[in-house]
């Protein structure tokens, strides 16, 4: 347990009711003085920053972000040896993933690849565990109703709780793009960049691209934050609730690629997830990009107010 998580078990007990809000005249346990300190901003950017802090601190993220900056030195490494042996990148029938046959002449594209390799999989996955075991791990760990002793409410903890899933997406994205860029670096040369289009641009503004493209990537996995995060109120089981949207993410990106569903699949939230390529063409193509960043938003306000409807009146035991 880690000391934000154990400090969490020092606040005093009370009885939460439907509304969050416990019965005492102590700031730290509700009442005029609990309302004081909730509008004070110092204590608003102190329960997302005690949120922020608490997650990244948890051996099960570092072990995420571990396995997630693995995948790009793993790709970089099989790329190497491929090319080393002199043989490329590409399947026998001479059509290879897109920009691993472009790794050896500029390791920028192990950015691109490794992005590409994880976001299906490996990132959502990762957003899956955290987001899920956000409200329903704190109950499985008998530290929610501490949690809302303090003067926080209800709201304004599921708010921080899906902030912290947001940073999240930002932080994983960023950590593949970081080790696939080290990577590269170290492996294969680099230079001026030759895009989808076949034009080409500076170095420089292949590495602005890709820092735009890692925030496109991370923006595009705020619909599963969302889902998982209702997920996460259903129940009090932090496993289950993991599981459950882990196996809902897999679930989704099974029917998004079954031509007889065609008509569902640009509603379903894995759809556009690989048009962040369209940002290496020249001119950059919007339209799939935009579509991406609307169904995005679109699941973080659906879920994200079925996840405050069902916080906000479900009763908590634990």
């Amino acid at each position: 347990m880690s000391q934000a998580e154990a400090s969490r078990q020092k606040l005093p007990q009370g009885a939460v009711p439907a509304d969050g809000e416990p019965q005492s005249g102590n700031p730290r346990s509700g009442g005029p003085g609990a309302a004081r300190a909730a509008l004070r901003p110092g204590w608003q950017l102190g329960l997302f920053r005690s949120e922020l802090t608490t997650t990244v601190r948890r051996w099960r993220t570092l072990a995420l972000l571990a396995v997630l900056a693995a995948v790009p030195a793993l790709i970089g490494i099989a790329v190497k040896v491929e090319s080393d042996h002199g043989s490329t990148a590409r399947d026998p029938s001479g059509n290879g993933p897109a920009f691993l046959t472009d790794i050896t002449n500029n390791g920028l594209f192990l950015v691109f690849a490794a992005l590409a390799a994880t976001l299906p999989v490996f990132l959502p996955m990762a957003i899956g565990v955290i987001a899920g075991d956000s409200v329903a791990g704190e109950a499985s760990a008998g530290t929610l109703r501490y949690l809302l002793v303090a003067p926080a409410g209800r709201t304004r903890l599921l708010l921080a709780k899906f902030v912290c899933a947001v940073a999240f997406c930002l932080a994983a994205t960023l950590v593949v793009a970081a080790s696939a860029l080290a990577v590269g670096a170290l492996l294969f040369p680099l230079g001026d960049v030759t895009t989808i289009s076949g034009t080409q641009i500076s170095f420089a503004d292949g590495l602005g691209r890709a820092a735009l493209i890692s925030a496109v990537v991370a923006a595009s996995l705020i619909g599963v934050a969302a889902v998982g995060l209702f997920v996460s109120t259903l129940t009090s089981s932090g496993i289950a609730a993991m599981a459950t949207t882990v196996g809902l993410v897999i679930t989704v990106q099974i029917l998004d690629g079954i031509p007889q569903l065609h008509a569902l699949q640009p509603y379903l939230f894995p759809h556009y997830w690989l048009s962040f390529a369209d940002l290496l063409r020249a001119p950059v193509y919007w339209d799939e990009i935009v579509k991406n960043l609307e169904l995005q938003g679109l699941y973080a306000v659906v879920f994200g107010s079925a996840a405050w409807a069902r916080f906000t009146t479900k009763d908590i035991a634990a």
